[in-house]
């Protein structure tokens, strides 16, 4: 046989606004921020502009990674331009300022080189860096591999931007043997 048992209506009152206030505090659902994965490019986009969208933007490097991996999955020409519009809605999100997305698409998808300053002191400021320079070369030419070849499937472009890629080591090469000669 059970009882009932009544409480006082203070302690009844407190416990029930005990039992309101711990519902309303609970804590807000935040987003989980975990990246697109699978092989569909133009899904695994919404569902990074859903996620960043949500206050997932300190992850924006980690998401911009999975597209790539998920791009290079289905090479097509048309993902260039499924990028481009990723970063241009970037840009409008205010993830990243417009300089940082133009040099983010242009190290993965554009010929010229964004890793060698536009700096007309070469004898003074590059060459006296040129082995981190040509390094940092490297690693952009990896990245146009990866978004010209495997994942824009445009073969002729990177070509293009390897064959400028030897031709720019040439010339800082000569010009530094320059500079070195010019202060003897």
């Amino acid at each position: 046989m059970t009882r009932n048992v009544a409480l006082p209506r203070p302690v009844a009152g407190a416990l029930l606004a005990l039992l309101l206030s711990a519902c309303n505090s609970a804590p807000q659902r935040s987003a989980v921020c975990t990246p697109p994965s699978g092989t569909n490019l133009h899904q695994a986009i919404a569902q990074a502009r859903a996620d960043l969208s949500a206050g997932c933007g300190h992850r924006f490097d980690a998401y911009w990674t999975a597209l790539l991996e998920i791009g290079a999955g289905d090479p097509r020409p048309e993902n260039r331009r499924d990028f481009s519009a990723f970063l241009e809605w970037s840009v409008d999100q205010g993830l990243l300022s417009r300089r940082q997305a133009r040099e983010r698409y242009n190290r993965y998808f554009g010929v010229k080189y964004v890793s060698l300053l536009s700096d007309y002191s070469v004898c003074s400021r590059t060459c006296p860096n040129r082995s981190q320079v040509l390094t940092e070369m490297q690693a952009e030419r990896a990245d146009k591999e990866l978004g010209l070849l495997k994942i824009a499937d445009d073969a002729n472009a990177y070509r293009r931007a390897d064959r400028l890629y030897n031709e720019m080591s040439l010339v800082l090469e000569a010009t530094c043997a320059a500079c070195d000669a010019s202060t003897q």
